[in-house]
This record gives structure tokens, sequence and C-alpha cells, in this order.
């Protein structure tokens, strides 16, 4: 629908280069005149090359241009969604009509039409009512026709019959304007020659290209100076990954073909009678009451005004009409998806029940309950910042502060116990005390976990809606779905939802994503069009401010020698830094004494006596696990032994 159009893309904030220049003339030229020059546009390109930017733009033009254009934008993938729900909730046929009763078609993603003979043969019946009846198609794929598999001869004779155009990766002097454009609007400066220098980076895509982009303002955000063109080739070195995008998609059962019948027939016998014997607004009415009743919506409100003598006004009350039927069916899909029985009670075929079905999805989705959210115990304010984390910290405040504007997604890298987690999940924290704020934060072990328990309970499409309504979606440990092709399918297909959505996205991993192994081609593109920022092992000063707080949260007194010999000594990472200081303490506790420098090198370089371990009790396993709750890692897990001196901390590999 036109209000799936993203305002942002428009052809007045499309960069106009060699590579795409044929693209964009061709894309103005049929929203300008839509159904009359090339029909249908065929425009493909590697991943983030600004596809569904241009296709948008095409959207919003022709709509700027007649107000009466009615514009359909669709995902391939968010056209089978459409599909299943229809043959769920019988009515394949209204929503068929609704892709080709629209001015304007524009289709994303075709390429998932691969090896999918239901979809193609349905493709070519919507593609073929449109051209007849004189209304554009635009499609857009990651790869020309001809290299889409398996794609039936037909669709491929008339997209040849229309333009098939591509978009270049973009020259040096569109990435340089590029640069500058997006940089006036972030309100960042810089001095001379710094954009120059990262336009020389010859990266695949624009996406790539603002990756860069978001990495200089973070880093220029939290530097005492300002960037040097060398400082900001040498900070950017080793970041230009080499990437592009290879999908595949779920796409719906066969849906059953529409076939001419006799009702067709009689419904232009019927209108042609009325226009003949009353009014022209009278035979607006009737023409609207005989189709809606045919497809089993409730008409009363339209039989009312047509009982009037003169209504004031036919053609808006069936506008209106017309709106809350869209708005019925939008409730109707969801609750399909929700619960198929439920779709078909009588209040969604009654657009004068629109709150009634309104409430009846909201209380559907209150039924699935919210997604798994922040720990609370994780906040800005307790997290410890210094040199080694300054930019990941200033840029995870910048996007708690301005979700879904600034840097979206924002991708945390670093080994394990350098504090993603807490950062992460500190975001959360801050987007969820906002008002009417669903905020999604969980490892992707258990979004994993989640995912199976929905297969196998055949709730697939209730688990997804649970996680399509949040405000915020934030994913820890990403690398745990590498090589896991439909975990990572469903965090695509959720990624470019709530991304479309301007809903902020947070991710953390290792590695970063280019490295991931087993990570597929379009999420690492996804990952890396955001701001990846990396973590470090704590230096001496941030290992000295974390043993600090650590010694004056237990004991109420931080000693400077015992903090500046902890500090000295080597961690890498916070954990590591945690688990020395508890090591400290629970030896001093054991001799009766106050922790000292002299127990903390006992511990660390001497030997200190063991102790008689105690008789009776009960003896646990010596898993220590979080009071929160609500962390859940494989990669994390303290083990306790009931000697000081044996306690350690392992990584979990």
């Amino acid at each position: 629908m036109t209000e799936d159009l993203n305002p942002r893309f428009s052809f007045d904030s499309y960069v106009v280069g060699a590579g795409n220049r044929l693209a964009v003339t061709a894309a103005r030229t049929v929203a300008e005149s839509p159904g009359t020059a090339y029909n249908p546009l065929f425009i493909y390109s590697a991943s983030g090359l600004g596809k569904t930017h241009l296709l948008m733009a095409i959207g919003q033009l022709a709509k700027q241009l007649g107000a009466s254009v009615q514009v359909e934008y669709v995902t391939l993938d968010e056209f089978v969604e459409a599909y299943h729900a229809a043959v769920a909730a019988g009515h394949s046929e209204a929503l068929r009509n609704r892709f080709t009763g629209v001015d304007v078609l524009l289709v994303d993603d075709v390429q998932f039409l691969t090896n999918r003979r239901e979809m193609q043969a349905e493709l070519i019946r919507i593609t073929s009512q449109l051209q007849t009846a004189g209304k554009q198609i635009v499609l857009s794929s990651d790869c020309p026709p001809s290299d889409i598999e398996d794609l039936d001869e037909r669709l491929l004779a008339r997209f040849g019959g229309g333009l098939v155009v591509d978009i270049g990766a973009p020259d040096y002097e569109t990435r340089l304007a590029i640069l500058r454009r997006r940089g006036e609007e972030r309100g960042a400066q810089f001095q001379p020659g710094v954009l120059e220098a990262v336009a020389d980076f010859e990266v695949l895509n624009v996406r790539e290209l603002l990756g860069l982009l978001n990495r200089l303002v973070a880093y220029q955000a939290v530097s005492e100076s300002a960037l040097t063109p060398q400082a900001a080739t040498e900070l950017l070195a080793g970041e230009v990954p080499a990437k592009g995008e290879g999908a595949a998609a779920e796409v719906a059962e066969p849906v059953p073909e529409l076939m001419a019948d006799e009702f067709a027939d009689f419904l232009s016998d019927v209108s042609h009678t009325v226009a003949e014997q009353v009014e022209v607004w009278r035979s607006r009415l009737g023409d609207a009451i005989l189709r809606w009743q045919a497809e089993g919506y409730r008409t009363i409100r339209l039989e009312e005004l047509l009982q009037q003598e003169v209504p004031a006004s036919a053609e808006h009350a069936v506008r209106e009409y017309e709106r809350d039927i869209e708005r019925l069916r939008s409730s109707q899909i969801t609750m399909a998806k929700l619960d198929a029985e439920r779709a078909e009670d009588p209040v969604f075929y009654d657009p004068d029940r629109l709150d009634e079905a309104d409430a009846m999805v909201q209380a559907a989705l209150q039924e699935i309950g919210p997604p798994p959210g922040p720990s609370a115990a994780w906040s800005f304010d307790s997290f410890i910042g210094g040199e080694s984390n300054r930019l990941a910290l200033n840029a995870a405040r910048t996007a708690a502060e301005h979700p879904g504007a600034r840097y979206n997604p924002f991708v945390l890298v670093g080994p394990t116990g350098v504090g993603k987690t807490h950062l992460l999940h500190a975001i959360g924290h801050h987007l969820a005390s906002q008002p009417d704020v669903i905020v999604a934060c969980l490892s992707a072990q258990q979004f994993l976990d989640e995912l199976v328990q929905a297969i196998d309970a055949n709730k697939v499409d209730l688990w997804r809606s649970r996680y399509r309504r949040a405000s915020a979606l934030l994913l820890d440990d990403v690398q745990l779905l590498a090589g896991k092709e439909r975990s990572q399918e469903e965090l695509f297909h959720l990624f470019n939802t709530l991304l479309d959505a301007q809903c902020q996205l947070g991710f953390t991993l290792t590695v970063q994503p280019s490295e991931t192994e087993g990570l597929e081609e379009r999420l690492i593109s996804r990952l890396e069009g955001g701001l990846v920022a990396a973590l470090k092992g704590p230096d001496r000063d941030l290992r000295r401010a974390i043993v600090v707080r650590k010694l004056q949260e237990q004991s109420g007194h931080a000693d400077d020698e015992l903090a500046d010999y902890l500090a000295a000594r080597p961690a890498e990472s916070i954990r590591a830094v945690l688990g020395t200081v508890q090591r400290v303490f629970s030896a001093a506790e054991a001799q009766g004494v106050a922790p000292s420098a002299a127990i903390a090198r006992d511990v660390i370089e001497g030997v200190v006596p063991a102790r008689p371990r105690p008789s009776g009790g009960v003896r646990t396993s010596g898993v220590m696990v979080s009071p929160t709750g609500g962390i859940r890692s494989r990669e994390k897990t303290v083990w306790a032994w009931p000697d000081p001196v044996e306690r350690i901390v392992e990584e979990l590999v």
C-alpha cells in the first residue's frame, strides 16, 4: 500500500551517477506516465545499490503527480505471506483483486521466485491483467531475469517485452556525492579531504559506504581533535568488506486460480441496469453495494445512503467505506496469522465494527505475550567507561537516545567478557523506559530455541507476530546462528520488517560480521550497513576503575595499593578482572582478614595452603546462576569451587 512507502526514499534523496543514471531515468519515466512507457520495468543490481529506494521513489512520485493514483508496494516475501493468510481466511480472490486493482504495482526481491512454479503462475496472471488494463508494474531483483533459476518462459518473455535495466556499483564521484549529502543530513563536519579519502575505498554498495561514514561520525564524536584524511584512511583500513547478497525465501502454497464465472456477467448486467434507471450517484452506490456484498461484507451503511433523496457526497461515502474495508482486511490478515478460526468472525466483515475488530486483534496479540526484554541489572549507569571502550559506549548511548535514526543497525564486536552484552542490555533498558515501547532483547541461542519450539508446535506465524510487534530488536551473540539456515532466514525477514518501520536494531558478535563463518552474505551486508563498533580488552586505567568499584561494592573501601596491584595485572576481559578480584576476596575471607595487596600477591603469584574442606551440609554442582534470570548464553558460565585458590573462570566455547 502507499502507506508502506518510506518517505525518505524519494528521487530527491537518490544520488545519481554513471552507474545508475539509466535506471533512474527509466524509473522517473514510469512514475510520470504509469503504464505507457516501460511496462513492465525490471530493475536489478547487487544488494545495497538502491533498488528498493528506486521502487519507493516511483510510488511516491506517481502519487504526488496524481492524487487518485493507487500504489501498492510489496516484497515477494510479503506477497507470499499475504496469500497464505488469504487462503487461510478463504479470501484469495479478494486479495488478488487488491493487487490487480491498483494503478502502480511495485514488487521487490523477485529473485525468490526461483523454483516456485505456482507463485510464478500467479505473477503471470497479475502481470497480464495489469498490462491489459494499462496499469504499471515494476519489479526488482538481485540478478537479471535470465539468471533466476527455473523461471517460467512466459515471465521471461513479459519482462523482456518491457525494459530490463541494471544499477552498477557507484564510481568515485558518486561515492563522494553520497558521502557529502549524507554527511550534511547528519550535521557532520569533516576536515577537507576526509570524505575524499573515504570515497577512495572501492566499496561494492551504498550500504557499506554509509557504514564507513557511520564509523567516522562515531569516532569523531569521541575524539578530542578532528580527523585528518590520513587518520580516516588508517581508521577505515581493513574495514571494507567485499560481500554480495544471496537468499532463499519461504514461499506460499499454490493458490487456486480465479476462474471467470457467471457472477461477473451478472454483476455487469446489474450495474448497467442501475446506471440506466437511476442517477449517476445511485449507480456508483449500487456498484459498490453489489461488489462488497459479493465478497461477504456488510453494506448496511451504503444501503441506508441509497435510500436518501440526495446524499451529501456519495463518492466520498464510498471511498470512506472502502478505506474501512482495507483496515478490516489488514486486521483480518493479522488475525489469520494468530488464529485462522477467529479470523472468520463476522466482525471482520462489518466496516461499522472496526473498533471491535481492532480490539479482537489486540487481545490476540496480548495472548502471545511480549518478547523477552532487557535485564534491568545492566544499565549505562553501571557500565564503566574508559579509553578502550569510549567509542562503543558513546555510540551505544546515541543509538539509545535516537532509536532508529542514528546508528541502525548498531553492531558491537569483541571477544567474550568485554561488555558487549552489558551495553546491548543497557540500550534495551533505556528504550524500555519509554512509554509504549516494546523491546526484544535476547541471546541468539534463545532466538533459535524459540523458533524450534514454534516450528514443532506449528506456531511460526504466532512467533513471527510476537517479534514484529517490537519497537527494537537487540540480539546477543549472533555468531551462534552461523550455519543455521532457517534461523538466519527468519532473522533476515525480521530485520527488513523492523528496519523499514525505523525500529532500532542492535547485535553483538565475537568477530567482524564478514569474518563470521557460516553467516549468510545477505545478513553480513545488512549488519555492516550500520555502525560496527569494536570493544577491546580493558586497558590499565579501565582495569583500575573496575577494581575500585568492585572493592567499594564488597567492602565499602578501595585500598589504593591493592587497586594499583590488580590493575597492573594483564587481563583480556572485564570478566577476568572481576574474577581476579573475587579470588582475592575469597582468600581474604578464608583467612579472616581484610583484602590487601599482600593477599592478592599470595593468591596470584604464590601458593596459599589448602584449607580443609568443610564436612557435612549440602554440596552444590558449583554452577552460579545470574540473579536476573534473564541472560541465557552458553558462552558465559562461572564455575565455583570450594577452595578459593582453585576458583577459576572458564570461557566455554
